[in-house]
């Protein structure tokens, strides 16, 4: 996508052909920095420490953390340490442990000596692989915004609701639950999104909110409980947001607040999209509020923001009283029931066991 007329990943090889570049999204919105990942260790602190985020880039800086360790030391024992360094860093996307596990496939028949080649070469077919995932879902997703367009007076603007960020920069490109935002806004559609802040870590603000206007797509930033006002006062047409992982009955578990989003679009009978690449369904889990591992993060992402002062210098403030204890659960799930459609690489469909399993038959027999 577009930085200011530019194109970039958020993903790629550097020019020696082994150290790896990412966009360091702690940064964002008040810097744009390239980082460099020269090791898996370096790679297990950029998904650890949230440089990169977003399901399926998780996956990718994955599979390229298990390239640099094949670099490093091809060997059974160290491919398999590396693996469990790389899993341990953040437990919830799915992604991760998919990409994980093709890397592992892809290079356990191969002699050490022919090891590191794959593993570059493996990574950035996972890379390449999510740019395509992602551009399906964007062609799937586009009918919809198009219909909702075809029922509005004329220069009408489709008002789309999102939550966290599921764009471009959670992804290698494109993004998921944006892939039809954009394609529509390049379509020449007239789209205006509301981003939601996305507290605690406030990705909708700092990542949306900027990947959105560099890209010249209109959008608002909205304090995340705002949302159920837009849709009863029908300043909300649909909304599509990502998923970090999803169950085979079609429970979705994203970012802390999706759930309330989906309840409030029940509520007045918006429709509720959630933009979803095929890796990211966990087929070996069906009840999604009792199977999936809810990640607790640190209480200084509530506890503290980030932002930029009056003199342009960044700085982080506390703003509860302190001695507070902090909870911080960084996903809920929102169930089935609520969900209107499934936008994927293949189509739309329906949140329910069979649907998800006739759309992606090889996957089921993986899971078997």
């Amino acid at each position: 996508m577009q930085v200011d007329g530019t194109p970039y990943r958020t993903i790629w090889l550097g020019d020696d052909g082994e150290t790896v570049e990412i966009i360091d999204q702690t940064k964002l919105p008040h810097r744009f920095e390239i980082a460099r990942l020269e090791t898996m260790e370096d790679a297990a602190t950029a998904i650890k420490d949230m440089l990169v985020r977003g399901a399926p880039l998780i996956g990718a800086t994955a599979a390229y953390g298990m390239a640099l360790a094949a670099r490093s030391d091809p060997s059974n024992d160290a491919l398999s340490a590396a693996y469990d360094h790389l899993h341990a860093t953040r437990p919830t996307a799915i992604n991760l442990r998919w990409a994980l596990d093709e890397m592992m496939q892809a290079l356990s028949p191969l002699s050490p000596s022919e090891r590191p080649a794959r593993a570059y070469e493996r990574a950035a077919e996972i890379a390449d692989e999510d740019v395509e995932i992602n551009r399906g879902i964007g062609r799937a997703g586009l009918p919809i915004i198009e219909a909702i367009c075809a029922g509005k007076r004329p220069g009408e603007t489709v008002n789309i609701l999102t939550h966290c960020n599921a764009g471009w920069l959670a992804t290698v490109d494109w993004g998921t639950a944006t892939a039809p935002i954009y394609m529509a806004h390049e379509a020449g559609i007239p789209v205006h999104v509301w981003v939601d802040e996305t507290r605690p870590r406030n990705q909708g603000a700092s990542l949306t909110a900027w990947e959105l206007g560099h890209h010249g797509v209109p959008h608002t930033v909205i304090a995340d409980n705002t949302g159920g006002h837009l849709m009863q006062h029908g300043m909300v047409d649909m909304v599509i947001v990502g998923t970090d992982r999803t169950t085979a009955s079609g429970d979705v578990c994203n970012k802390i607040g999706t759930y309330l989003k989906a309840l409030a679009a029940r509520d007045n009978a918006v429709p509720f999209y959630v933009g979803l690449p095929s890796p990211t369904i966990d087929f070996r889990v069906h009840d999604g509020v009792k199977e999936i591992p809810i990640e607790e993060r640190s209480g200084d992402e509530v506890a503290k923001i980030t932002g930029r002062t009056s003199s342009r210098e960044i700085e982080t403030v506390t703003i509860i009283p302190d001695g507070s204890p902090v909870a911080n659960y960084a996903f809920d799930v929102t169930p089935a029931r609520l969900v209107t459609g499934l936008v994927t690489e293949r189509g739309v469909i329906e949140p329910t066991p069979e649907a998800i399993a006739a759309a992606f038959p090889e996957r089921v027999r993986v899971a078997a």
